[in-house]
């Protein structure tokens, strides 16, 4: 499965979990765009558009850090901050670069399956 901001591939360290099955399963029928929305001077956020299957739990989010908060949302997250999420994985690219991806407006993530 990969990630795209704006249609440049970010590599990405994916979880091992149901919510993460499930969105390769929907990709799969699909790419999955989420017009992302930037919040709180630390991250993006965007509707998913339907909901997953969550597994909450209490954590501090860091930058590169990706989630699923409420079920139907995906944050992105270019700072800090402490919250239930479900984790979906992580940006694999160094810390200023994901601030410079995350912090200059609104931007387009798209999930697709790797063909």
């Amino acid at each position: 499965m990969k990630l795209y901001f704006n249609d440049t591939e970010i590599p990405v360290i994916w979880e091992d979990n149901q919510t993460v099955q499930e969105l390769m399963e929907e990709a799969g029928k699909g790419d999955i765009v989420v017009q992302m929305s930037m919040y709180s001077d630390n991250e993006q956020v965007g509707s998913l558009g339907k909901s997953y299957t969550k597994n909450d739990e209490q954590i501090t989010t860091h930058s590169g850090d990706i989630v699923l908060y409420s079920g139907d949302k995906i944050v992105v997250f270019y700072g800090s901050n402490s919250w239930a999420y479900t984790r979906l994985g992580k940006m694999n690219i160094p810390e200023g670069d994901v601030t410079e991806l995350l912090s200059n407006g609104d931007i387009i993530l798209k999930i697709v399956i790797a063909k």
